[in-house]
């Protein structure tokens, strides 16, 4: 295991990590391709730290919207861990954190922090919740790898394939635990869990399709200029994303109760289809056995639609984005639907038809069992302390990503694309392209 580092040696791991985010374009104008070999054993700066058996972990907050919100009563639910400090570029929701959390714990161990910089540079502190904009997924996970803290990364867990694939490559070589925010594997009483096991259990047989109904791919980003108000680091939630004058859509005035609209606009996030997408393409990945791997083709509508995109696995399995529910399977022995209300499966493709219970009947001996996770958070805690994978990894939910991007791709290019998953890039006609769009040139910033 590497030795444990100084103040400085952590400096020059944020300037490692920097490195490591080439592929993100943060000191390169022009955008580079996205490679799978994995950071040198250099990069890694220092071991995880282990939390004495009597001590409770401390956690970091990166970020603190509604997603934060929602995401702190869970992690405070376990009393093994203390969160102890919040960054945010408005102030406000970083006071809110630290208030919400001493407030439940009465003790006031949270702090606000200038910086999520300075979150990384404690090494005392064990563990981050990323829960930024997508487009600031990429720079903190990769550098909170690096030093040596644990992750749980909010999804989608990046705005590129290339970020992605950076992500990943430094989870695997820091060997950090890492949880992608994908809960549907853990949450939701279990329908999707019941449902993957199904599929892969061959219980409707063979799967010729499945169907994502999520929402559209995103577009530019247009809204007007609004006056900035005080208490908002209006560059640094920019970020790398391109210099335009501020608007509440993007970064709402203090601690807010909606999600913000920046979901909808492609210089932070990958649209609709992304937001809800990272989900159910998720679900399907699980439930394909494709975790680490990705279909060989994408091929958009020829009418110039925004759904209605295929993509199709080397089994010939057929996968689309568009349907009447957020995941379908539909096999040769029948068909399972699932959303977080429900999961239900029936004889052949009508929907009237009667449910068959029998197709989403529990594991027998020697087939796949999937886990049943109390909660997502809970998973990645015990992750942590066991030493272990949690159930979506970062490589795993990169593989998602990737679908999510290869679909606004897709759209964007308008002609049928080849994808290599294994070597994660476009081959054959128009691959030069869509190569060019699995990164981006980024801004610089601070």
């Amino acid at each position: 295991m590497p030795t444990p580092c100084t103040r400085r040696d952590f400096v020059r791991t944020a300037t490692a990590s920097a490195a490591a985010l080439t592929a993100l374009g943060a000191a390169a104008p022009t955008p580079v391709a996205p490679t799978p070999a994995a950071p040198t054993p250099a990069a890694r700066a220092q071991p995880a730290r282990r939390t004495a058996a009597n001590e409770r972990m401390p956690l970091a907050y990166i970020g603190f919207g509604v997603r934060a919100r929602e995401l702190h009563g869970g992690f405070l639910d376990d009393e093994g861990i203390e969160i102890v400090a919040v960054a945010d570029v408005v102030a406000a929701r970083a006071a809110e954190g630290a208030r919400l959390v001493n407030e439940r714990r009465k003790n006031g161990a949270c702090a606000v922090v200038g910086s999520w910089r300075e979150i990384l540079a404690n090494p005392a502190i064990d563990a981050v919740i990323v829960a930024t904009p997508d487009h600031w997924h990429a720079e903190p996970a990769i550098a909170a790898a690096l030093a040596g803290k644990h992750v749980y990364c909010e999804k989608p867990l990046s705005l590129t394939i290339a970020e992605g694939r950076a992500i990943a490559n430094a989870a695997r070589a820091t060997q950090i635990r890492f949880q992608t925010g994908s809960q549907q594997r853990s949450e939701f009483g279990h329908h999707f869990v019941r449902a993957a096991e199904a599929v892969r259990n061959g219980r409707i047989g063979k799967v010729s399709r499945v169907t994502i109904g999520v929402g559209a791919p995103p577009v530019p980003c247009d809204l007007p200029e609004q006056p900035l108000p005080e208490g908002i680091d209006w560059d640094g939630w920019l970020g790398q994303a391109p210099f335009r004058p501020f608007n509440a859509e993007l970064c709402p005035i203090g601690m807010h109760g909606n999600y913000p609209n920046w979901r909808r606009y492609r210089e932070y996030c990958n649209g609709g289809l992304a937001d809800m997408g990272a989900h159910h393409f998720d679900i399907a990945q699980w439930a394909l056995g494709m975790d680490e791997s990705g279909p060989r083709e994408v091929i958009p509508p020829a009418d110039g639609a925004k759904t209605g995109l295929r993509f199709v696995y080397a089994s010939g399995t057929e996968m689309i984005h568009g349907g009447h529910t957020d995941c379908t399977f539909y096999g040769s022995e029948g068909t399972i639907e699932c959303s977080r209300g429900h999961v239900r499966a029936y004889r052949g493709e009508d929907r009237a038809a009667a449910d068959d219970p029998t197709l989403l009947e529990p594991v027998r001996a020697g087939e796949t069992a999937l886990p049943r996770n109390a909660s997502h958070i809970d998973d990645f805690l015990r992750a942590i302390r066991e030493g272990r994978d949690p159930i979506c990894t970062a490589e795993t939910g990169h593989r998602t990503a990737t679908i999510c991007q290869l679909c606004t791709i897709g759209y964007e290019i308008g002609k049928p694309l080849a994808w290599n998953p294994a070597a994660e890039r476009f081959t054959g006609a128009n691959a030069a392209e869509a190569n060019a769009l699995t990164t981006r040139a980024v801004r610089r910033h601070a």
